[in-house]
């Protein structure tokens, strides 16, 4: 692993923009893998200041994120795709069809799992994949567990995961959906590049297990040691734990 070391939410925010405006200079047709949550909520808004500006252009690029609650209807104002439509999709020049996500209402979750799999297959796999990280290990829905589903699946989220997305949902962590959509351990590793973004000393412990730790489903963002091209970017509270 690559880690580095920032000063704050705002640099870290402002690096992991600087990479992905990197890899679409160089590679305009990209495919990306996105997170939702608090951590890219700066990310996404150094993103959309770069486009304004006229630095970045996402008319070539496809995009596919990490996860969706089950259940939930994208119109829902707490669904990641109505985040997503927020904090970027409205905001940045991305063709509707090149952007994929997680049907949370879908009639049938193997299917939708599956679907998308092969999505990602046909668009030729993520080149660069964004990740955050839980106060518990997880990347993506992937929660700890004896064995983690290599593929896209329906997971069942953790109490802590559903207490953290409480926000969502006026506070109220039973309003949380138990369950959502996401992609699996294996479609993250086999992403050509993967980037995970952690701010905060909440954090600090899942990211001393992820680098220094054991490899284990009980702490998903481990695997990530098993990546042949991972960076961490952290701010200062974030790494507090490292060595």
């Amino acid at each position: 692993m690559k880690v580095h070391i920032l000063k704050n939410e705002a640099a870290v925010a402002l690096a992991v923009a600087t990479r992905v405006t990197r890899l679409l200079a160089e590679r305009p047709s990209a495919v990306l893998g996105l997170p939702t949550g608090n951590t890219p909520v700066r990310l996404y808004a150094e993103l959309r200041r770069r486009h304004r500006l006229g630095k970045i252009d996402f008319s070539k690029a496809s995009t596919f994120n990490l996860d969706e609650f089950w259940g939930l209807p994208w119109t829902h104002p707490a669904s990641y795709r109505a985040f997503m439509e927020e904090h970027l999709f409205q905001h940045v020049n991305l063709a509707p069809r090149r952007i994929h996500f997680l049907n949370g209402m879908a009639k049938s979750a193997a299917a939708e799992c599956a679907g998308y799999e092969a999505a990602i297959q046909r668009a030729g796999g993520l080149d660069l994949m964004i990740l955050g990280i839980g106060t518990n290990g997880h990347i993506g829905f992937n929660e700890p567990a004896p064995s983690l589903t290599a593929d896209t699946h329906l997971a069942r989220l953790a109490p802590a995961t559903r207490r953290s997305n409480a926000y969502l949902f006026d506070g109220r962590q039973g309003a949380v959906p138990p369950t959502a959509l996401s992609m699996g351990a294996g479609t993250i590793l086999r992403s050509r590049a993967v980037i995970l973004m952690a701010t905060g000393a909440s954090k600090a412990g899942a990211v001393r297990a992820a680098v220094h730790g054991q490899v284990t489903s009980r702490m998903p963002a481990s695997l990530l040691q098993l990546h042949r091209d991972v960076e961490l970017v952290l701010d200062q509270a974030a790494a507090g734990g490292l060595r």
